[in-house]
């Protein structure tokens, strides 16, 4: 094809899909640019040219459609390689998890002896733990957290509790755990990177458990309750049992289960239970189901059992780490107390702290036990190595949200 007439291509194309047939762009040429050439050899030329350019495009858009073509089945083959990638991260870091579990479980003697009192009536207190987070790091001028200092708070609040109980001549007591006992992990890298020190912080909180549950032990007969919150999940928070139990409390409850056989342990297996104690239908929730928790939440959960023919008198929960009781409904603070994402984020402050009930016949005392100071306590015996923590509330710090949200 002659050079001097695909110069013009960009013109010949543009009259072509302009409606001009071969024969009058021929002569617009001729016009134009005063080729000397007979018209009936540029039409042949033109029509060359058009058809050069028609098959160009044609391939163009062929290449194009095989492209796509590409494209999807690479997003498809992505798509897929991610799924299996993740769930393939996730089995790996539970089986680290479990593995390094039995290496500690293996590790210490689970011989126990519990002690059996004689009922002394019909008072009992229930004794709630709500959000420890024992793995988290906290290091403010008003608050330090660790596994040392929850260690003396536990303390502290087992000392108080057997005062109570020796007060009102109480031989049972029910510890209801109301979940978050652990800070969970958020990515499933962090999951497999860290199995060996998640499963050493949860070995070290079912440790000092057991050691506050012995320490009640001393005074009155155990019996032990618990809900899944959502912070210790150990994959994606879910409101069905069957996820909820996927959950670091539900791990420590059940290892709580395996060392003290002797103890009364009680669990629905997932996010609410409804245990009586003393003629009190009691429920235990963690609460970020009932989010802002205003009256109208509790009535609702409480209609809910209604129409199923249970009647709650009472529901506990925590969560927001803050203590409120009502006549109807007690929320505990937490263990951990005011930690980076409270004081700077939210402009919130907190004291540890944790409730007691005390439940007598057509009666409740609520009561609300201050942990922040451990002055003259030690704490239950500790082992350094097993430390680890989980410092995620400063970086909490670091997203800025213009919503007022509560994310503990």
């Amino acid at each position: 094809m002659e050079s001097k007439y695909l110069e013009y291509k960009d013109e010949i194309v543009s009259l072509f899909w302009n409606g001009n047939g071969y024969q009058a762009i021929a002569q617009h040429l001729i016009d134009k640019y005063h080729f000397k050439v007979k018209k009936h050899t540029l039409r042949h030329r033109i029509k060359d040219i058009i058809q050069y350019v028609i098959a160009d495009k044609e391939i163009i858009q062929h290449n194009i459609l095989l492209q796509k073509r590409s494209q999807k089945q690479a997003d498809l083959n992505r798509i897929k390689n991610k799924a299996f990638r993740e769930h393939s991260r996730l089995e790996n870091a539970l089986v680290e998890y479990n593995k390094a579990l039995i290496d500690l479980l293996k590790a210490e003697s689970l011989k126990t002896t519990i002690k059996q009192h004689t009922s002394k009536g019909k008072q009992a207190i229930i004794v709630q733990i709500a959000d420890t987070h024992f793995n988290e790091l906290v290091d403010l001028k008003n608050n330090k957290y660790d596994f040392e200092v929850a260690s003396k708070r536990l303390q502290k609040f087992a000392h108080h509790i057997k005062e109570y109980a020796k007060f009102y001549n109480v031989s049972e007591i029910f510890i209801a755990i109301t979940g978050d006992l652990l800070n969970s992990d958020r990515r499933l890298d962090e999951k497999l990177a860290m199995s060996t020190n998640r499963a050493k912080a949860t070995f070290l909180g079912v440790h000092l458990l057991k050691h506050f549950i012995l320490d009640l032990n001393s005074v009155a007969n155990i019996s032990v309750g618990c809900v899944s919150g959502n912070e210790s999940r150990a994959y994606e928070i879910g409101f069905i049992d069957m996820v909820a139990t996927d959950n670091y409390d539900f791990t420590i409850f059940e290892m709580l289960r395996l060392l003290l056989p002797d103890i009364n342990f009680i669990t629905s297996g997932g996010l609410e239970l409804v245990v009586e104690v003393n003629g009190h239908n009691c429920l235990l929730i963690h609460g970020h189901q009932l989010k802002n928790m205003q009256s109208d939440k509790i009535a609702k959960v409480m209609s809910k059992y209604a129409r199923n023919g249970i009647i709650l008198d009472f529901m506990m929960c925590g969560h927001l780490h803050e203590t409120k009781i009502t006549d109807l409904f007690a929320r505990s603070s937490s263990l951990v107390g005011a930690n980076s994402y409270s004081e700077n984020a939210l402009l919130l402050s907190s004291r540890a702290a944790q409730n007691i009930y005390i439940m007598k016949d057509k009666e409740r005392h609520d009561i609300r036990i201050d942990l922040q100071h451990t002055k003259g306590f030690n704490g239950y015996p500790i082992n350094k190595e097993l430390s680890s923590y989980n410092a995620k509330s400063l970086d909490k710090t670091l997203k800025k949200q213009t919503v007022f949200k509560i994310v503990i």
